[in-house]
């Protein structure tokens, strides 16, 4: 009777972008996790693609928030506010007469204080059962690679707010490296970059926007520019500028860095055996950062191993969480927490 009502969702809580998965349906939900509220009556106007637009747009009370800050939960009433819209929009009852089990993908730095603070959000937004999985590991189980293996796989999944490397085998994670960059800290060191170069003010979704178009981590065949509008922080005037693909990677190399630093670390904490099986396997990325131009490629040169790319890198953690939901007694030693 369960099955008939309710429906296992799989969810991706991400510090840029929330996705969700429904059984049988596919990934139905892909919305940046950003809500926009009226201060002034203390009232929820808009959330996810609508509110990001607002973003550095809004005006007097109205403000458009990322409740998400590098991987876990800043604001937890609009944490459970978003995940509980987007629960009752998948669910084809209503939550009073069935409740849905659910997955969430989590940073592998997460503490017990931020896993309790997730948890509780998602049972306030409607679920019955709440079952937390690294990121990294979900990302392994979402690319179909066997994590019950004995063989060694090393993961590396860079959000917007977190950067996790992880080696993976035998259902769990034998060592791992997160860092607190990703995605957002590109973006702001973007923003500081033409602040302190060209005196150029711009807002985050224009360092995003320049991110994707020219940004890099390593040295391009033919190098790009691009046309930039912001603010003069001098004249207090809007202007034009064009800034080139070197200028962008050269603002990136700092994130970009930290990032490669904790592949090395990681490695380095790598058992023997283990080591022998990255050497054949090579480094697996996911996440919507993986997709900066070129970080693959310094990734490669840092550490002389093959560094591959997956498709759709930032499905592949919901996708995860929801193939544990489709067989959880064989997935569940992966689990880093439950409630039921």
């Amino acid at each position: 009777m369960f099955g008939l009502f309710s429906c296992d969702i799989g969810i991706d809580l991400g510090t840029a972008n929330t996705l969700v998965h429904v059984a049988g349906q596919g990934i139905v939900i892909n919305e940046p996790t950003v809500v926009a509220m009226d201060r002034k009556n203390d009232r929820v106007t808009a959330i996810g693609s609508e509110a990001k637009k607002m973003l550095g747009r809004t005006p007097g009370a109205n403000v458009a928030i990322r409740p998400m800050k590098d991987g876990v939960i800043a604001d937890f009433q609009l944490v459970e506010i978003l995940l509980s819209t987007f629960i009752k929009r998948v669910q084809k009852y209503p939550l009073f007469l069935v409740k849905p089990r659910v997955v969430i993908g989590v940073p592998s730095g997460i503490t017990e204080v931020e896993k309790r603070a997730v948890t509780d959000a998602a049972r306030m937004a409607g679920a019955k059962e709440v079952h937390l999985v690294h990121e990294p590991m979900a990302a392994a189980v979402g690319m179909g690679i066997p994590v019950e293996g004995p063989a060694g796989n090393m993961i590396v999944d860079i959000g917007g707010g977190t950067s996790d490397i992880a080696v993976i085998a035998l259902n769990g994670i034998v060592c791992n490296a997160s860092v607190r960059v990703g995605g957002d800290e590109m973006d702001e060191a973007i923003v500081n970059y033409l602040r302190r170069t060209y005196n150029l003010i711009v807002g985050e979704s224009t360092a995003e926007q320049i991110k994707w178009a020219i940004g890099s981590a390593f040295p391009l065949e033919e190098e790009l520019t691009m046309e930039v509008k912001g603010g003069d922080v001098m004249a207090g005037l809007p202007r034009t500028m064009t800034i080139t693909s070197q200028e962008i990677r050269e603002a990136l190399n700092e994130p970009v860095t930290a990032i490669v630093d904790a592949v090395k670390q990681a490695l380095a904490l790598t058992p023997p055996e283990l080591s022998a099986d990255i050497l054949d396997r090579g480094i697996i990325m996911s996440g919507g950062g993986s997709k900066l131009r070129g970080l693959d490629a310094r990734i490669r040169k840092e550490t002389g191993l093959s560094v591959n790319v997956i498709d759709d890198p930032l499905l592949c953690v919901c996708k995860g969480a929801a193939r544990i939901l489709e067989d959880l007694d064989k997935y569940r030693p992966v689990l880093i927490s439950s409630t039921i």
